[in-house]
């Protein structure tokens, strides 16, 4: 699965640092989400992640 939450994160000219500390996700897990994810998150990190972004969780996905 593929996520734009690297988009969505330098649109608001974040950090990853920055998305971690607002979120309670850790960088490394912001990292791999915004790479090529090898696991699917749980609905909880995707909710916590949209809230910091301040987007619905449905947008973070990419579409294709």
């Amino acid at each position: 699965m593929k996520y734009k939450i690297k988009e969505l994160r330098e649109k608001k000219g974040m950090s990853q640092e920055e998305l971690s500390k607002l979120s309670g996700v850790s960088r490394s897990l912001i990292a791999e989400l915004e790479g090529n994810a090898k696991y699917s998150p749980t609905v909880n990190t995707l909710r916590k992640i949209a809230d910091a972004l301040n987007v619905k969780v449905q947008t973070l996905f990419l579409q294709e």
